[in-house]
């Protein structure tokens, strides 16, 4: 995708004056705290935190699968599906934001599992939301898949971790792949069918050693299925046993793919992506450089949460409203050798006030001021101390939620 490019002028005040659309699109609203990066050749201007533009619910955390990548072995938390008067409490709350934020169906279960999720994603669109879904496929059956089209559902995502029945199976304990590959062909069928193109689809990987090897063949699958976009992530390791599956082990703790600000800057041309440049410069990564690309620094991620760039907060099943997928539920993972406790943490329930309300609270603004900032402990790297063994604190003086330790904010997993 092409970056989009306007330009600007500067009144006879000095004052920069931007597009008022612009400004409305990305929180740029009177009194804003506004993020200003600075590189060698440019000025980035971050989303205001103050602009809610993406609102991830989670309709249901049962799901029809039981997947051995899955947070879900290994928590403690009754099963629950959401209320219509939880729903409508969301949906109030969306309808008093402008411009009207996306809708991200989504969580740790399976959407369409929830009986009366076409009808969550038909509300969702009245109100003129650009509205997302990620789903592991199997349900996906001749009946839902129109239901989606007419809907004008923008996009579906789908969770393929394997390229062969026997891979697929390997991760997500069901021999299932065949029956989605069958109802991903009827989609794209159908859907050429339809004006506006819709859903599009994107492809959803989960990245093992014991699986990367399919990544090639999962996005010529994905391709030929008509998907767009494909989201790859690193596994997130509850156990043991998806600890030695991961493919971050070193880079997490030597600092390999973030670069001190004094590493020396090696600038790049455009090349061929071969087995030669591949080994080239993985080589120039191990010797702690920092990489520009023809003009623009490369970006490793680190110490930037995903969730605040997106402008994001994330609904329960049962209403509580969390700054993050991740933090929605309690659950371990691993830092090195350690075992990590996430708790969940959420600033309010939809049920005791509205999400406008909750949004501009003043410790969630701070919170969110203090992620984008990224004021946190670097617990990913440091891991030495007992802090680093839960969210509750840590050596800054920050209490939960602590975010030194999270994944997704050092660019490991990723979510769509």
């Amino acid at each position: 995708m092409k970056t989009a490019a306007i330009r600007v002028k500067v009144d006879e005040n000095g004052h920069l004056i931007l597009p008022s659309d612009l400004m409305k699109r990305w929180g740029f609203v009177p009194g804003a705290s506004i993020r200003v990066e600075e590189d060698a050749n440019r000025l980035s201007i971050l989303r205001s935190t103050a602009y809610l533009a993406r609102v991830y619910i989670e309709p249901t955390n049962t799901c029809n699968l039981d997947c051995r990548i899955c947070m879900r072995n290994v928590w403690d938390e009754p099963p629950g599906s959401m209320s219509s008067q939880t729903f409508s409490r969301i949906l109030d709350g969306i309808d008093e934001f402008s411009p009207t934020p996306s809708v991200f169906f989504g969580g740790y279960g399976e959407p369409l599992a929830h009986p009366d999720i076409l009808e969550m994603i038909a509300a969702a669109k009245r109100l003129g939301a650009v509205v997302e879904l990620i789903t592991n496929g199997i349900l996906l059956s001749e009946a839902v898949i129109e239901h989606m089209i007419e809907l004008d559902l923008d996009r579906l995502w789908v969770s393929i971790d394997g390229a062969t029945p026997e891979s697929y199976a390997d991760v997500r304990l069901g021999d299932a792949l065949p029956q989605v590959i069958g109802n991903l062909t009827r989609l794209k069928e159908r859907r050429s069918l339809s004006v506006s193109g819709h859903p599009q689809l994107g492809i959803a990987f989960v990245a093992m050693q014991r699986n990367i090897a399919d990544l090639p063949a999962v996005v010529r699958l994905g391709k030929r299925l008509g998907a767009d976009q494909f989201s790859v992530s690193n596994v997130l390791p509850h156990t043991q046993e998806l600890h030695e599956q991961i493919l971050y082990a070193h880079s997490m703790f030597d600092g390999d793919l973030q670069p001190s600000q004094w590493a020396p800057i090696i600038s790049l041309p455009r090349m061929d992506i071969d087995q030669r440049t591949i080994e080239g410069l993985g080589a120039t990564l191990k010797g702690r450089n920092r990489l520009n690309i023809t003009g623009q620094t490369l970006d490793f991620g680190a110490n930037t949460c995903p969730f605040i760039a997106k402008g994001s907060l994330s609904v329960r099943w049962d209403g509580a409203v969390s700054p993050c997928l991740p933090l929605m539920h309690s659950h371990p993972s691993y830092l090195g050798e350690n075992q990590r406790q996430s708790q969940a943490y959420s600033v309010g329930n939809i049920h005791q006030a509205s999400l406008a309300a909750l949004w501009n609270a003043p410790g969630y603004v701070e919170l969110r001021q203090r992620l984008q900032d990224f004021d946190f402990s670097p617990c990913t790297f440091c891991n030495s101390c007992e802090m680093a063994e839960a969210n509750l604190e840590d050596c800054y003086g920050n209490a939960q939620p602590a975010c030194g330790g999270c994944l997704w904010a050092q660019g490991f997993i990723q979510c769509p």
